[in-house]
C-alpha cells in the first residue's frame, strides 16, 4: 500500500487512466442533445449496449421533442421495453418532450437546475448532458463510479453526493468530462463489482483500500 495524500492518489490514479483511456467515446449513441438525453434516460437499471439497441427504432420514430410529443406514450413504451421501467421511462419522455415545446422552444437547456426539473431526469442525468453535449464542466456520478472511488479510498462512498464533492475536490475541473468516462470504461475492465481481483486491478493493487486485499 502506498501512503499518499488524497491529492497525490488522485494525480497518480488520473496518470494511469491517462495512460490506458488517452481518448474515449461517448458510450450512448445520438445525433443531438435531445436524442443523448433521451438515450441517459433510458439507460437507468440499464446497459448502455442495450439502450444502442432500442434508441435507433425510436429515433427513426421521433428524434426530437416535436415529432416525440405526437406519438402516443403506448406506443413509446411499447420501443422501449426492452430497457426495462418502460411504463415510467416512456411517460417521461413524452411529458418532457412537451416541456421542453412549451418552456424552452423545444431546445433541451443548457442548464443544470432547468434539466433537473425535467421529468425523469436527475442530477446524474443533468450533469451527463451538461458534459457530454454541451462541454460543460460536471462530473456525473453513478453507484459505479462510487463503488471506484470508495475502492480507491478517495472518497467514503456513503452515497454519490457526497462522491461527487469528493472527486470534484481532488481532481482538476478541466479534466471531469472525460475522467467520469474514463473511470466508468475501467471499471468495466479492470474493476468490475462482482470476481474483482484487487491484485490485477492497476489501481487497486496499488492504491486499493487496506480491507480488500485480505
Amino acid at each position: 500500500m502506498v501512503r499518499l495524500s488524497a491529492k497525490e492518489k488522485a494525480k497518480e490514479i488520473h496518470k494511469i487512466l491517462e495512460d490506458l483511456y488517452p481518448t474515449v467515446p461517448i458510450p450512448l449513441d445520438h445525433t443531438s442533445p435531445y436524442t443523448l438525453l433521451i438515450a441517459v434516460l433510458l439507460s437507468a437499471q440499464c446497459t448502455d449496449e442495450r439502450v444502442n439497441k432500442v434508441t435507433p427504432f425510436l429515433f427513426e420514430k421521433a428524434d426530437n421533442p416535436f415529432t416525440m410529443s405526437q406519438l402516443d406514450v403506448e406506443e413509446i413504451k411499447a420501443i422501449i421495453r426492452p430497457c426495462g421501467l418502460s411504463p415510467k421511462k416512456s411517460k417521461a419522455i413524452y411529458d418532457l418532450s412537451h416541456i421542453l415545446i412549451d418552456k424552452h422552444r423545444g431546445e433541451v437547456p443548457q442548464d443544470l437546475d432547468a434539466l433537473e426539473k425535467l421529468p425523469g431526469v436527475g442530477h446524474k442525468t443533468a450533469s451527463v448532458v451538461m458534459s457530454q453535449a454541451f462541454g460543460v464542466p460536471a462530473f456525473p456520478v453513478d453507484t459505479h463510479i462510487q463503488r471506484l472511488a470508495y475502492r480507491w479510498t478517495l472518497s467514503t462512498g456513503k452515497n454519490v453526493v457526497k462522491t461527487e464533492k469528493d472527486l470534484k475536490r481532488l481532481f482538476p475541473e478541466e479534466s471531469w468530462n472525460k475522467l467520469h468516462l474514463q473511470i466508468i470504461f475501467f471499471g468495466r475492465e479492470y474493476c468490475p463489482a462482482r470476481g474483482h481481483d484487487p491484485y490485477q486491478c492497476p489501481i487497486c493493487k496499488v492504491y486499493g483500500r487496506k480491507s480488500l486485499m485480505k
